[in-house]
C-alpha cells in the first residue's frame, strides 16, 4: 500500500459501518486500513457518546480533581498496580523514562455485577472505587464506559474485516475484556522554574492496548509523531472520537497496523498554570488473548517482529516499564 502522508488525521462516520449499506460499509473499512497503516489514528463521529453525557463526565472530574490530595489520595490504590481508582501526580512515566508526567488520573474499569458469576475472568479484576464525595460519578463513568465500549466493538469488526478475518473475529476476546476508563488531570503548574526541565504532560508513548477512543480534550496539546519524523497536531471536532491502535494490536498485525508514537506538549510558559483534562477508553482484550502475530501478517518482505505472548503477559510487562508495579 503506497505510503500517505496525512497533514491531519482522517475523519470517518461510524454511520456508514453500522447502517447496514454494503457499500458505505465496504469504503469505510478500506478508508480505516489505510489510515491505520499509514498514521495509526482517525477521527470518529456517530459513535453514540453523546454531549449531554461527556460534559457530564467531564464536570464530575473536574469536581473531582478539585479535592484536595489528602482526600484523593484515599482512593489509591498501589497494591493493584494503580488499576482502579486514584492515581497521584507524576507517579506514571514513559517507557524508557524516569522523569514523571506532569499528570494525576483516576481509572474505571469493568464493574464486576456485570460480568455472570460463571465466567472466570470475574476473579481477575478488582472491583471499583467511587469517591464518597462525588455518589453521582459512579452512574455517569459506568454509562460512558459501556457507551465507549460499545463503540470500541464496531471498530474493531471493522478492523477485524480489513484484516480478512471473520467480523466478529474480537468479540469473544473483548467480551468483559480488562478496558480501562481514565479520567486525565494535567494539573496547573504555578512555578515551571520548580518541575524538572524535561517534565511534560504526557512524555512520548503507544498506547498498551488493542484500541484507544478518546473523547475531545478540554484544551490543545495532543500531538502524533507522523513517519517522516513531524509531530502534527490532533485537534478532533465536539461530535468526535480520536480513534488509534494500540500496541497490543499493531503485534497482532506483524506491525501492518500501526501504533503510532504520541504525546501531550506542555502549552505555552503562560499558560502551564492552566488545567487540562482528556478523557482515554483503553480497549483491552480478556488477558487470555493470544497476542501472537497472524499467519497472514507474516511473509518473507515482513517476517514476524515479535515474541509470542498472551494480552495479560503483556500488559505485566508494559505496566512494570511505567512505573506502575513493582
Amino acid at each position: 500500500m503506497t505510503e500517505i502522508l496525512y497533514d491531519e488525521i482522517p475523519s470517518l462516520d461510524l454511520a456508514d459501518f453500522t447502517s447496514g449499506d454494503a457499500e458505505k460499509k465496504a469504503a469505510f473499512v478500506e478508508k480505516l486500513g489505510q489510515a491505520y497503516n499509514n498514521i495509526g489514528f482517525v477521527a470518529i463521529k456517530n459513535h453514540g457518546l453523546s454531549q449531554e453525557l461527556q460534559e457530564k463526565l467531564y464536570d464530575i472530574i473536574r469536581r473531582f480533581f478539585a479535592l484536595s490530595d489528602e482526600v484523593k489520595v484515599k482512593y489509591e490504590k498501589p497494591e493493584i498496580g494503580y488499576q482502579r481508582g486514584y492515581t497521584g501526580k507524576g507517579k506514571e512515566h514513559a517507557k524508557g523514562r524516569n522523569t514523571g508526567d506532569l499528570k494525576e488520573f483516576y481509572h474505571v474499569g469493568q464493574e464486576l455485577s456485570s460480568i455472570p458469576d460463571a465466567d472466570p475472568i470475574k476473579s481477575e479484576y478488582p472491583a471499583n472505587v467511587w469517591p464518597q464525595e462525588l455518589p453521582e460519578f459512579e452512574e455517569i463513568a459506568l454509562e460512558t464506559y459501556k457507551t465507549l465500549e460499545a463503540a470500541g466493538k464496531n471498530m474493531l469488526k471493522a478492523i477485524a474485516i480489513y484484516l480478512g478475518l471473520t467480523e466478529d473475529y474480537f468479540e469473544d476476546k473483548v467480551a468483559y475484556g480488562n478496558s480501562i476508563l481514565r479520567q486525565i488531570h494535567y494539573f496547573p503548574i504555578e512555578n515551571p522554574d520548580q518541575v524538572p526541565a524535561d517534565a511534560v504532560r504526557a512524555a512520548e508513548h503507544g498506547d498498551i492496548n488493542l484500541i484507544t477512543l478518546l473523547m475531545g480534550a478540554s484544551a490543545d496539546g495532543l500531538q502524533v509523531l507522523r513517519r517522516d519524523g513531524k509531530w502534527i497536531p490532533i485537534t478532533a471536532l465536539p461530535d468526535q472520537l480520536v480513534v488509534n491502535v494500540g500496541d497490543m494490536l499493531e503485534r497482532l498485525t506483524n506491525k501492518k497496523l500501526k501504533s503510532t508514537i504520541h504525546r501531550v506538549v506542555n502549552p505555552p510558559r503562560e499558560l502551564m498554570n492552566s488545567s487540562r483534562f482528556s478523557i482515554p477508553f483503553f480497549m483491552h482484550p480478556r488477558s487470555e488473548m493470544d497476542l501472537t502475530c497472524l499467519d497472514s501478517c507474516v511473509d518473507e518482505e515482513n517476517p514476524k517482529q515479535f515474541k509470542d505472548a498472551t494480552a495479560g503477559e503483556f500488559l505485566d510487562e508494559r505496566l512494570r516499564e511505567l512505573g506502575l508495579k513493582k
